[in-house]
């Protein structure tokens, strides 16, 4: 009499060998792989310390050059002659000094607690500096030059108020587009005084504001960047099959 397997042609026949094969793929058994467990952060990467410092170390000591030429330089020229016109009506260097913050905030309040305040305010934007790098992802490559940027800056103006107790500057610029900015702002404001001159800056206050300008840059294309179509389907949110 034919076995079951003989009389039905379309029934396989499994052989020991064949029911245990070769084992299936782990991405098979435990169904697909999740985005996350192929992220540059889970395969170690982490952003360097070594770029940080070397970008920042530039700006700093270029900084401090910068500054030492203009207070060796430019303090030697007479009162008719106090600038070295580079572009007449543009751009000249002229040595000068900054008590305040930015745009010369609070230069004239006493010392006893401004000297204190901006040096709390450096400290803290360097650490808030270094604790943000420790965060970076890959893709945020503008605030990986930004954030050095910003540090070496930082560290500059620092480094003359804890020197000297004020900050020197010695680039100045002039420019019809700013007049016609604090023209628009005397609307607003009586007492604005109007000039075309621009408060008087240096190398760290370049470097600040070019790294202020890649982090906005970055915060920018983040918020519009599409978002990744594993997001909120992705197969790390399915059960696995």
């Amino acid at each position: 009499m034919p076995t079951d397997a003989e009389s039905n042609p379309k029934t396989p026949h499994f052989t020991p060998e064949a029911e245990s094969g070769p084992p299936l793929p782990e991405s098979d058994v435990a169904g697909p792989v999740s985005a996350k467990a192929v992220s540059p952060k889970a395969a170690g990467w982490s952003p360097s310390y070594l770029a940080l410092g070397l970008v920042a170390a530039v700006v700093l000591v270029s900084d401090a050059l910068t500054k030492w030429w203009a207070e060796t330089t430019l303090s030697k020229l007479t009162y008719e002659n106090p600038s070295i016109v580079l572009v007449e009506d543009v751009l000249t260097f002229t040595l000068a000094y900054n008590k305040g913050g930015a745009f010369g905030m609070l230069a004239d309040e006493n010392d006893v607690w401004r000297q204190p305040f901006f040096l709390l305010v450096s400290v803290g934007a360097v650490a808030f500096i270094v604790s943000l790098y420790r965060k970076l992802s890959p893709e945020q490559r503008a605030l990986r030059w930004g954030l050095p940027l910003v540090l070496g800056g930082a560290l500059g103006n620092l480094a003359d108020r804890l020197a000297k107790g004020q900050v020197v500057d010695f680039i100045d610029y002039r420019a019809g587009w700013v007049e016609a900015m604090n023209q628009l702002i005397a609307k607003v404001n009586d007492g604005w005084h109007v000039t075309s001159h621009w408060p008087t800056f240096n190398v760290a206050d370049m470097a600040i504001c070019v790294g202020i300008g890649l982090m906005a840059l970055d915060m920018f294309f983040a918020r519009n960047q599409p978002r990744p179509s594993g997001d909120s389907t992705s197969s790390e949110a399915l059960p696995s099959s």
